[in-house]
């Protein structure tokens, strides 16, 4: 009988644990990616990376277009494959392609470059849509 107890509970766990994956959010057909890596002038300065932050996130967080933001740094990863010279990652999403190109000349965009432009020293952007059906 505890045997069969035993068995029963190891079925039971590993069910629960080998069934679970995260549910993922699709990003809709048309659906616009903006990755913008920017490499700092000084990135051992501690007040530019202030500096940069705050006028970064000034910036996003007053975009009438962007409709998901993520802001970053290097991860640590040790993989051959990963780019981790850069110093600070923008990925955001948009509606379409309409709404990123009117986010590039909305006031709120002009200003981030105009004020942070001197705080880096190259600036790499790639640009995507998305092809999937949920």
């Amino acid at each position: 009988m505890k045997s069969i107890l035993v068995a029963l509970i190891a079925v039971v766990m590993l069910t629960m644990s080998g069934n679970s994956k995260a549910e993922q959010e699709v990003i809709a057909p048309g659906g616009f990616v903006h990755s913008v890596y920017f490499w700092l002038n000084n990135p051992e300065n501690q007040e530019d990376r202030d500096a940069f932050l705050h006028h970064l996130t000034t910036f996003i967080d007053n975009s009438d277009y962007v409709k998901t933001k993520h802001i970053g740094v290097v991860a640590p990863s040790g993989r051959g494959v990963v780019d981790s010279s850069y110093d600070y990652t923008l990925v955001v999403t948009f509606e379409d392609k309409a709404a990123q190109d009117a986010y590039q000349v909305e006031p709120v965009h002009i200003k981030f470059v105009e004020d942070a432009q001197h705080l880096w020293s190259k600036v790499v952007v790639y640009d995507s849509t998305s092809i999937l059906k949920d």
